[in-house]
């Protein structure tokens, strides 16, 4: 029976890559006041601008309880606003504000400044995209 050696793990490699990238996000998110989360939080709503917290959950892969404070901080940053469906009480719907909104230009050079400090072309880019896509479907 061969001894498990760290390097030949591959969860420890997409997690030790996980880190690095959420690393290079930083000092882009500084300037936004938003920690990666957060982004990603915002992300979805600049796409969607209003949703339930449970739909929002799952397209983070995160459930409510991780999700509900970091929803909180964003906003008392007055980015978000949340309340409880009319339709279904159980349910919270968020919706961006204006100030949320108008975080999506400052947010726009970010993937730009991030693919320039990977230094990936676009094939490489588009691989690594690929197999990311099938693993995630795969495990998830």
């Amino acid at each position: 029976m061969k001894k498990p050696i760290l390097k030949n793990h591959l969860c420890f490699k997409l997690y030790a890559l996980s880190r690095q990238v959420t690393s290079l996000y930083r000092p882009f998110l500084e300037e936004l006041d938003m920690t990666y989360p957060q982004y990603l939080v915002m992300l979805i709503l600049w796409e969607q601008s209003r949703l339930q917290v449970k739909d929002l959950g799952a397209q983070l892969y995160l459930d409510t309880g991780t999700l509900t404070p970091l929803l909180k901080r964003l906003e008392r940053k007055s980015m978000l606003s949340r309340r409880r469906d009319t339709a279904d009480e159980r349910s919270v719907i968020i919706e961006l504000t204006e100030l949320g909104k108008s975080m999506q230009y400052k947010a726009e050079c970010i993937p730009q400044r991030l693919n320039q400090a990977i230094q990936l072309d676009d094939k490489e880019y588009e691989s690594v995209k690929f197999t990311l896509d099938r693993l995630l479907v795969k495990i998830g």
